[in-house]
Order: structure tokens, then C-alpha cells, then sequence
């Protein structure tokens, strides 16, 4: 993003060094400059409200102003510190990440989608105007007339400035032009502030017309889920689990992903076909087996047919233990309390995970005589979890619910309005897929249920972006604010002659922009390469 700004015929435009102009006549008059790789629109009807506002309230504006060119100076000595000692002293790559989010307003090393690029550029936009709104309210609470206000675009990316008269600012004290300077950092900074409250005040805010964190609804799936859920579906439980917001849902299939990753690690694991959990395992009638066929194990995997998967049949187990299968041939074998049963018919069933109706010598089993307990044979990146959804907004469901008043019915809602599936596969790549939102709209209103997650995205982005103009400006780099806050700082706070501020002023921005130009890339060296 190009937040510097030239001068041009005795007109100054923000930032900008305190520096003389050059002895041209300054020309009134400016029209919208447009080329290949720039255009502008610049407005003058925002010039003569924006003045009378910031003289109407001057003594307040002074006030803000000199509270945000302590907080301009501070940043100024923070940021840099940070770039210098993450750069030639700390090697924590987390650090530099973290660094090089915070700069750019996102991780370089990201995807960025169209829809996220859109984000962007509005956030952009958005966060480039507040920063120039508070240079330009600055002014004018100094009495300084603005010349124009142009809003452009360089090449791909948004911006702003604002154009005055620089020889009235440069008769004014240094502590007045370090209020101007600050300002946009300021306002910037206030602006990240207001963005994070409401981002915490959403739920709040939104209450009246939307559910909060009661059950994730979904708003667009992907494959390998597209086949069982669609936009609009809530999810209730993973495995058994409540799923109350987006964040359940991740760390959810973490602990899953994690959990069959320990079971992996096991020796007698890799040796044989797979694993057997223990803890998930369910009641099939003795009928049901009759007609399922033996697996056929071979190179580590089960041979069945589609939307088949391989059961173990286990009488009577200890929870606490995982059992392995093991081939004792290597190679091709066939285990007789190996089925291969549909997943549509066994979901469903009663399970048998410790609850324990019988006690066996230690062990607990839940079904009865003539049911038998069988667990799924899970495989590396092949985990079995059930997902339970609802659909709450479905015309069925709807009509259902209002025609059942009886609280006995609830178990025939829950059937009408929703069901559980079983997914087998990398659960992490299956979190990813479906796109999900903490809020449920009161009312089926289908588009309603798009705008909470539209606002928070919004919101985000616009605080990252507003929270990266704010660093970027506060670096002593060429064109940047930062240059102008550290000249006019050496000039007020030291007893420099002129020539030896200059050359002091020159030393610190030549080194800043040295060392920004390293740390930018080494940022970007380290996440793409």
C-alpha cells in the first residue's frame, strides 16, 4: 500500500518532511490525475466543512492531538526497537511471523482468496481515510486551511491525502506540526481500538436478531461433507461431543487427529492392518451379521465394498485398552470376527463404550445376548468420527416443531430435523472443508445468516490493516510519517544546529529505511522459502 505523498507546486500533502518548499508558485486549482499505473479523484467539498469543524472545536482537538503525539513518539522509539532486535538479536521464527502479520495486516504466507483480496481492499480504504481524516481535522484545528482532499489508486492498491499550504504550518511551534504529524498514527490507533470492541460486542449486539455459540451453522461445505451437510445445516456434536462454536469444532478434530496419531505410534500398529478404539464400539444384532461378509486384508488395507468399512467383532473388552488387529500371515489373510457392514445400518445402533450392563472378568459389556459388540478398524489418516447435525430452518422441521406441542415428541424432532453420519478419513482436511458461523439467525431468514460472518471478517481485516498503518508509519522510513515525527522530535527536543540535525535527521532515516527494506525481507524469505 502507498501511503507516501509527494509535494507538488508549493501544495504539501502528508506526510512530509519540515523542510522549506521549494520558491514555486503555489497553484490552487488541481484537477484528477490518471495514467497507467495511478489515478486519483480529488474532492473539495469536504474542504470548508472540515475547517469549520476542527476551529469549532479547536481547544478539544488540541488536546486529542497532543495525547496522540505522545502515543506518535512512543511508537516511533517502540517500533523501531522491535524491528532492530528482532532482526540482529532474535532468531524466534514465531516472532518474525507474528512481526510480519502485523505489518502487512495478514501472514505473507497465505492464501489469499478473491473474496479475502475484496476484504482488503476495502479495510485498506477504510483504514487509509481514518488516518488521513486525522491529519486533516489536525490542520484545520491549527487553522490551517486544506487544499483539497484526493482519494487514489496506485497500481493494485487504495489511499488517501490530504494537500495544504506548508509555509502556515511551518510558521507555527514544532509541538503544533508534531500534532498534525502524529495524527493519522492517532487516529489509526483509536481506529484498531473501536474495531476490537465491537468485535467483542458483537454477540451483544447482535442478540436480538441472531443465537450466539449454540451450535455452529453451516455456510458452504466442500467435499469429502458436501454429500451429508449443506448451508443452512447446524452442527450439534462431533464423537459424541457438543459443538457449541467454530472454535469447539477445531480443537475437537485436533484432539481426534491427535489421538489416532498416538495410536499409530504403536508398534503393533504399523505391523498389522489397523486399530481398534475401544471406546467406540456398537450393539449389532446377531441377524445383521449373518449377512455381512468376512474382510479381506491385504498391503495394509480393508477390502470392502463402497460405504462399507471394516468391523471387528469383540465380545467382551476393557475400555481403557486399544486392541490391535494383527495379521499374523504379513501379507493376505482373512480374520473370522472381521466384517465388512454398512455404516448407514450400525451409526445408529446402541453403543457399547463402557457403560457396562454386564461385568465379564473386569471388563464391561453393553449389549445384550443377542447383540454383539463390534468397533471400526481405523488406519493412518483414516479416522472414524460421527457427526451430528440439524436442520433447523428446513420447511419440514419447521412445520414439525409447530405443529408438536408435547414434550414427549422431542426424540421425533430431533429425527425430522436433523441425523448423524459417520465420516471416515483425515479429520483434519474435513474441519477445513466446511465453512462455519457462531450465529444462528432467530428468523429463516436465508440471507440473514451470511451477515454476522461478513461483519466479523470486515471487522478483522480492517483492524490488522489499520493496526500495520500504524506501524509502518511510526518507522523513520522515506516518505512515511515516521520521517516527518522524528525531524521535527530532533528539532524540539535537541540543541542540534541546523546542519548537524540534518545530518543526524539523514543518518536515522537512511538507516531505517536499511533496515525496514532487511527485516521485509527476511520476513518474506522466511515464510515463502
Amino acid at each position: 500500500m502507498r501511503v507516501n505523498r509527494a509535494r507538488r507546486n508549493g501544495a504539501a500533502r502528508l506526510p512530509l518532511r519540515a523542510s522549506p518548499p521549494p520558491l514555486i508558485n503555489r497553484v490552487t486549482a488541481a484537477v484528477n490525475a490518471i495514467s497507467c499505473w495511478y489515478c486519483d479523484l480529488k474532492i473539495y467539498a469536504l474542504n470548508e466543512p472540515l475547517f469549520r469543524f476542527g476551529r469549532k472545536h479547536a481547544s478539544i482537538f488540541k488536546l486529542w492531538f497532543s495525547i496522540g503525539t505522545g502515543f506518535g513518539l512512543a511508537a516511533l522509539v517502540g517500533v523501531t526497537s522491535i524491528l532492530i532486535w528482532q532482526l540482529f538479536i532474535s532468531s524466534d521464527t514465531r516472532l518474525t511471523n507474528l512481526f510480519g502479520s502485523l505489518l502487512f495486516g495478514f501472514s505473507p504466507s497465505s492464501r489469499i482468496s478473491l473474496s479475502d483480496a475484496g476484504y482488503l481492499f476495502i479495510s485498506t480504504l477504510v483504514s487509509v481515510s481514518v488516518h488521513e481524516f486525522g491529519h486533516a481535522i489536525a490542520l484545520a484545528s491549527e487553522g490551517i486551511q486544506l487544499e483539497y482532499i484526493a482519494v487514489f489508486l496506485a497500481v493494485l492498491f487504495p489511499g488517501a491525502l490530504v494537500a495544504f499550504d506548508h509555509d502556515l504550518l511551518l510558521a507555527l511551534p514544532r509541538l503544533t506540526s508534531l500534532r498534525v504529524y502524529c495524527a493519522g498514527i492517532w487516529h489509526n490507533a483509536v481506529f484498531c481500538a473501536v474495531c476490537g470492541l465491537l468485535l467483542f460486542l458483537q454477540p451483544v449486539i447482535l442478540s436480538p436478531f441472531y443465537i450466539h455459540a449454540e451450535s455452529p451453522l453451516v455456510l458452504d461445505v466442500a467435499s469429502p461433507l458436501s454429500e451429508f451437510l449443506s448451508p443452512g445445516d447446524a452442527i450439534v456434536s462431533l464423537d459424541g461431543a457438543g459443538i457449541h462454536d467454530v472454535q469447539d469444532w477445531m480443537d475437537m478434530t485436533a484432539l481426534l487427529d491427535k489421538k489416532i496419531l498416538q495410536n499409530s505410534s504403536d508398534f503393533h500398529y504399523f505391523k498389522g492392518f489397523g486399530s481398534v478404539d475401544s471406546r467406540k464400539g456398537y450393539c449389532v444384532p446377531n441377524a445383521l451379521l449373518e449377512d455381512a461378509k468376512n474382510v479381506q486384508l491385504a498391503k495394509n488395507q480393508s477390502v470392502c465394498p463402497y460405504d462399507f468399512t471394516a468391523f471387528v467383532k469383540i465380545h467382551c473388552f476393557d475400555p481403557s485398552k486399544s486392541v490391535s488387529v494383527v495379521d499374523e500371515d504379513g501379507g493376505l489373510g482373512r480374520r473370522e470376527n472381521e466384517l465388512c457392514l454398512n455404516t448407514k445400518d450400525i451409526v445408529n445402533l446402541e453403543k457399547c463404550d463402557g457403560g457396562g450392563k454386564v461385568m465379564r472378568n473386569g471388563s464391561r459389556c453393553m449389549c445384550s445376548e443377542d447383540e454383539s459388540c463390534l468397533s471400526p478398524v481405523q488406519f493412518p489418516g483414516l479416522m472414524w468420527v460421527e457427526i451430528t447435525y440439524s436442520r433447523p430452518y428446513s420447511t419440514e422441521c419447521l412445520q414439525f416443531k409447530s405443529s408438536s406441542l408435547d414434550s414427549n415428541t422431542s426424540d421425533a424432532v430431533e429425527q425430522t430435523c436433523g441425523g448423524t453420519f459417520v465420516f471416515v478419513g483425515d479429520v483434519i482436511s474435513m474441519a477445513h472443508s466446511v465453512q462455519l458461523t457462531e450465529y444462528r439467525p432467530r428468523w429463516g431468514f436465508i440471507l440473514g445468516k451470511y451477515i454476522p460472518n461478513k461483519l466479523e471478517k470486515s471487522l478483522i481485516c480492517t483492524f490488522h490493516v489499520s493496526l500495520a498503518l500504524v506501524l509502518l508509519n511510526s518507522l523513520p522510513v522515506y516518505f512515511l510519517d515516521g520521517e516527518s515525527i522524528l525531524e521535527v522530535a530532533i528539532s524540539h527536543f535537541t540543541s542540534l544546529s541546523s546542519r548537524k540535525r540534518r545530518k543526524v535527521h539523514q543518518i536515522c532515516v537512511v538507516g531505517g529505511t536499511f533496515i525496514s527494506v532487511l527485516a521485509f525481507l527476511r520476513i518474506l524469505f522466511i515464510n515463502v522459502f
